[in-house]
């Protein structure tokens, strides 16, 4: 009863996440006029306020002496922090700038740009499905290249900006709450500086606007924050398999906002593209769950062989020593003898 009560906290905590990141374009046009760089320098600073509280809430702070003393993984979170800079700053851009639409592609291509991302890096090996789908995205990078008369570079830089991320993230093999902390005092610096700057110039629009804008400058923490610990609270109660559709609500979220309330123009190559797009990632859902099912059933088969043996009859010790031989018994085969 306990693991289904978890199971379900941990799924509901996924929605959460997930349709939290898909809703948050509704967020970040209340924050206007502040300019992107600006709403993005006010979330690096808070967001570490944030997480540094929760780490003193749950005493968790070992892992800092560790993690200074690994140049190697210090570098890796640096790398981490530049990419998912760019990731959070395009984002913000482009959901204040009119390209919320085109801003959800970026995360629904993202699968297939990890994909090819580790054929590329880490010599991995694709299964033929992954192979069409990882094609079939390509075409419909095409597509839409025709449809909006450019190549979709917004979409291409999220995509490929978070792959990146994610890539330095697993190497770094660190916890949510604790890689977020690492990455955002990386951040930190820069980031008060900028702030600082723009109030040295009379820019700022912190304080400036009134005390509503500065609170919600302020909250951009805790955007942050939130939904990230749901998705910790998902990862260690759900399957992964599970994780992997639930990762598709966001964009589904950010496409239907970007045409439904902000009226983004949608003509028929998009549409066509699009559809390619969500052809591919059918393709990866359904090649998942058959190699899951798949690995599970020789699982099951692997545990089934085992109890058989264990559960096999064995000769009573001593029998053939007893028995007198008789010379016109033929010597028994190897094969017969041996216990399979």
């Amino acid at each position: 009863m306990k693991g289904t009560n978890d199971q379900r906290a941990g799924l509901l905590s996924g929605v959460a996440a997930y349709g939290m990141w898909g809703v948050v374009p509704l967020f970040w046009p209340l924050l206007k006029p502040a300019g992107s760089v600006e709403i993005l320098a006010h979330r690096m600073v808070w967001s570490l306020g944030v997480v540094a509280i929760a780490l003193l809430v749950l005493r968790r702070w070992s892992w800092i002496g560790e993690l200074i003393r690994q140049p190697r993984k210090l570098g890796l979170i640096s790398v981490a922090a530049a990419v998912i800079t760019v990731n959070w700053g395009l984002y913000i851009w482009s959901v204040n700038n009119g390209h919320v639409v085109e801003a959800s592609l970026g995360y629904f291509i993202n699968p297939l740009v990890t994909i090819a991302m580790g054929v590329l890096l880490l010599g991995e090996r694709l299964r033929p499905a992954q192979w069409v789908a990882v094609g079939t995205g390509v075409a419909a990078v095409l597509v839409l290249a025709i449809g909006y008369g450019r190549p979709p570079w917004i979409s291409l830089a999220l995509a490929f900006s978070f792959a990146t991320y994610g890539l330095a993230k697993k190497k770094v093999a660190m916890g949510g709450l604790e890689s977020l902390t690492a990455e955002t005092a990386v951040l930190f610096l820069p980031a008060l500086g900028y702030l600082l700057w723009l109030g040295a110039r009379s820019t700022s629009t912190f304080g400036s606007e009134g005390l509503g804008h500065a609170a919600l400058l302020a909250s951009t923490g805790v955007v942050t924050a939130i939904p990230l610990v749901l998705f910790g609270a998902a990862a260690i109660r759900v399957p992964l398999s599970t994780l992997g559709l639930l990762q598709y609500l966001a964009p589904v979220f950010q496409f239907i906002l970007g045409i439904v309330y902000f009226h983004e123009e949608m003509p028929p190559e998009r549409w066509a593209g699009f559809a390619l797009v969500w052809l591919a990632l059918t393709l990866l859902t359904w090649d998942a769950f058959r190699t899951v099912r798949r690995a599970r059933a020789q699982m099951r088969a692997g545990t089934a062989r085992a109890a058989t043996r264990s559960t096999a009859p064995t000769p009573p010790a001593g029998d053939s020593a007893t028995a007198p031989a008789s010379r016109d018994t033929a010597p028994a085969s190897p094969e017969a003898t041996t216990t399979p």
